[in-house]
């Protein structure tokens, strides 16, 4: 018997269109004789539709026209399932449109990968593949994992956090107190995008005030640190859980700038792929241009990276070479990756197609360990409750 599978993807994020990508990719990708695949399309206003055409990539140049011709549902938990019920109900007949038993969500960016919808649908009751609620949170905000990380004995750099009103009250304040931590050039940067969206070079504090003004049109707070001026990056993708990971092969992408942009990442290969490729697209040298003893670092450090957080399913860790010492620096890590970093796991010798497998087991590994766990206990404390009378008590204790 197949699984049901629940692809979801979208959501309310500036990543939205980056998940779609890296969604349907996967969805070609599934072997179908094990998986009856179900992609879930959420808008950003986080509706969600199913349809026919809902898993085809053309269907979303006309985004407007692909949601008249498909189905609004809404996802409900029933006994370890998830039901998408008709949306409006109907009156008469079945309202169950399709019936998942585990979720595959591939969602990028704030509202979605960072524990929100990972957190929906652990209420919902149901097997999901990737990291789980803690882990996602923790992985989306960049100076939070920075804290982890430095507390595991993994290098970061220092980093200075800024939140919106501070900086709208006082910016040359916060340009000081920014330049007594840290020299320049720096790094600003949101704290809790990825895709390298919001993200600016500052060289003197003109560029610094222009760049966090940049950084915060697309977040709260913004995390600023030092840059590295002779600097090589270094990718390495991590799949397991907090039993066993492993790490795959290291790349070293390619920046047409000084910072790896969004445009490098996703839109630079997109002529010839028909926008169809997500990070696949991207330039880069498999396996990078590193000794084998920094790529068994960067593998190492990764590893612990994915552990220390508690992850689970597939990662990317991102990090610096500083060229002029050579030492390494943890970046981020990403806890659902662009394309899943299938590249680097093909790479490797694993197939996309035995990797998304690979999740799948996790997940469902991840669901009968849960199902050991006792989240009920027993006691009598509602029998006598009272708050002491319809006006309430002072002293009313539960």
């Amino acid at each position: 018997m197949k699984i049901r599978l629940g692809v979801f993807f979208g959501g309310r994020s500036v990543e939205h269109e980056v998940s779609v990508i890296s969604a349907l990719q996967a969805c070609r990708s599934l072997n179908k004789d094990k998986y009856e695949v179900i992609p879930v399309y959420i808008t950003k206003d986080t509706e969600f539709y199913i349809g026919e055409n809902v898993g085809k990539i053309e269907a979303y140049r006309n985004i407007p026209a692909l949601l008249k011709e498909s189905e609004r549902v809404l996802p409900v938990g029933n006994n370890g399932t998830v039901e998408l019920l008709h949306y409006p109900m109907k009156k008469f007949g079945n309202n169950v449109a399709a019936v998942i038993d585990a979720v595959l969500p591939i969602v990028h960016g704030t509202n979605v990968e960072d524990g929100a919808l990972q957190g929906y649908l652990q209420t919902l009751g149901v097997p999901y593949a990737g990291c789980d609620v803690l882990s996602s949170a923790v992985g989306m905000d960049k100076y939070v994992m920075k804290c982890v990380f430095a507390d595991n004995g993994i290098p970061v750099l220092p980093g200075t956090v800024i939140n919106i009103k501070e900086f709208t009250r006082a910016q040359d304040e916060v340009a000081a107190r920014i330049e007594s931590r840290t020299r320049y050039p720096v790094i600003v940067k949101p704290v809790n995008l990825g895709s390298s969206v919001g993200i600016r070079k500052a060289k003197d504090r003109g560029e610094l005030l222009d760049a966090l003004d940049y950084a915060f049109t697309f977040a709260m707070k913004v995390l600023v640190e030092n840059a590295i001026t002779e600097l090589k990056e270094i990718n390495c993708a991590v799949l397991g859980d907090y039993e066993h990971a492993e790490a795959s092969e290291c790349e070293e992408p390619l920046a047409n700038d000084e910072i790896l942009s969004y445009q490098d990442k996703y839109v630079g290969g997109t002529k010839s792929s028909g926008g169809k490729s997500g990070m696949a697209s991207l330039k880069r040298k498999i396996p990078a241009d590193i000794t084998p003893e920094q790529r068994e670092e960067v593998r190492t450090m990764a590893v612990k990276a994915f552990q220390a957080l508690g992850c689970g399913g597939v990662a990317r860790i991102d990090f610096m070479l500083d060229k002029s010492d050579g030492r390494i620096y943890l970046n981020e890590i990403n806890t659902i990756p662009g394309s899943l970093a299938f590249y680097l796991w093909e790479a490797a010798g694993l197939h996309y197609t035995d990797m998304l497998d690979r999740l799948v087991e996790l997940a469902l590994k991840r669901a009968r360990e849960n199902k050991s766990i006792s989240f009920s206990f027993d006691t009598n404390i509602l029998e006598n409750a009272s708050f002491g009378g319809s006006k309430g008590a002072k002293g009313g204790k539960l």
